[in-house]
């Protein structure tokens, strides 16, 4: 039984296309996780480490290593402002 050859080049399109679309979408995830893998299953912890992260380096996925928080941390806080009643 003869193969159709001719079905052969639009799997490996259809195959080449799906390949891009992923590759392009998996390095846009990364750049916005400035180069790492992104995170799933988040809990009210890992958001506020994450805020706080944002807050001390400017980045969600950014860390220092800094025993001490830059004088800004002190003023910019999580709360802009407060509901007086």
């Amino acid at each position: 039984m003869p193969v159709p050859w001719e079905a052969l080049i639009p799997f490996g399109l259809l195959t080449v296309m799906f390949g891009i679309t992923g590759t392009a979408f998996n390095t846009a995830k990364r750049m916005t996780n400035d180069g790492k893998p992104p995170r799933y299953n988040l809990d009210s912890w890992d958001s506020m480490m994450m805020e706080r992260d944002r807050r001390l380096t400017g980045s969600l996925r950014g860390q220092s290593t800094d025993p001490i928080a830059p004088k800004e941390f002190a003023t910019n806080s999580v709360w802009d402002t407060e509901r007086v009643h």
